[in-house]
């Protein structure tokens, strides 16, 4: 089975992008998870759907959350999704 993937959806100076990033890299740590972060400014298409909804995180490619990421949430969608 292929590892989870985690996106996360961001830009430069975006301090709820930094606290989304933290929550996610304490949930996957020790997991078998491939964690990616994309720009929405590198994107047009990106820029264009999320430009208001930044953070956003991916599940295997599925929005999980927008602005805030509830860690137990986010370790339960990653639980599932491992199963």
């Amino acid at each position: 089975m292929p590892p989870v993937s985690v996106t996360l959806l961001s830009k430069p100076g975006c301090h709820l992008c930094d606290d989304a990033r933290a929550v996610v890299s304490t949930v996957v740590d020790g997991r078998d998870v491939e964690v990616t972060e994309l720009s929405i400014l590198d994107d047009p298409q990106l820029r264009e759907t999320y430009a208001e909804e930044i953070p956003v995180v991916l599940v295997d490619g599925r929005v999980h959350t927008i602005w805030r990421v509830d860690p137990a949430r986010l370790d339960h969608a990653l639980t599932e999704a491992g199963s």
